[in-house]
């Protein structure tokens, strides 16, 4: 299990990767909040990328619940995702080894569904030592009652609950830098 700190570590460039779950054809026009979800998710993927931090993306059971969106799909060009058919992604033994394989200690998790398997994940990933940070605003599920009881929840259990400009701007720290310069249009909302 992973030790409770007050204060969560600050999220930083070398220690963190994002994960995508689940964000599926089958799902299109079920799930709440549908265009802030793709816009969310479509912002992280882009800055991570932009700032060459890794990019894990899962599909669950693809063969009934379709390929990941093209509004996704367009953005990760190289990455091929992980087939699962666990709810939990990190029930999943190649998701743990592309996972271990980056040597992060940090995650930020975004997709759907959150009372499902966003949440199986954030907690598996916890008790295997992971720090989990959630962006709300790219997080999602079939109606909002379900995604405010994941998102209360994980939040009780040590999940960083944030939004995708906290975690971006967490990450860069400061205006000045190269970094900041090359995502920000994405801050924009570009």
């Amino acid at each position: 299990m992973i030790p409770f700190h007050a204060v969560p570590d600050r999220l930083e460039k070398h220690r963190v990767a994002l994960v995508v779950i689940d964000i599926q054809e089958r799902f299109r026009d079920m799930i709440h909040g549908q265009d802030q979800l793709l816009h969310g998710t479509s912002r992280l993927i882009r800055a991570f990328r932009e700032l060459d931090m890794p990019v894990v993306v899962t599909e669950h059971y693809s063969r009934g619940l379709g390929v990941t969106m093209p509004e996704i799909r367009s953005h990760l060009s190289g990455i091929q995702p992980i087939e699962k058919i666990t709810f939990s992604c990190d029930g999943d033994a190649g998701f743990r080894k592309a996972i271990d394989g980056l040597n992060r200690d940090q995650i930020v998790l975004c997709g759907i569904e959150a009372h499902v398997c966003v949440y199986q994940t954030a907690r598996d990933l916890m008790d295997r030592g992971k720090q989990v940070a959630i962006a709300a605003d790219a997080v999602s599920g079939r109606n909002a009652g379900e995604r405010e009881v994941a998102l209360r929840h994980m939040q009780r259990i040590g999940v960083q609950v944030m939004n995708v400009e906290m975690i971006l701007f967490e990450i860069l720290r400061e205006a000045k830098t190269p970094d900041f310069k090359a995502i920000q249009p994405i801050l924009k909302g570009d």
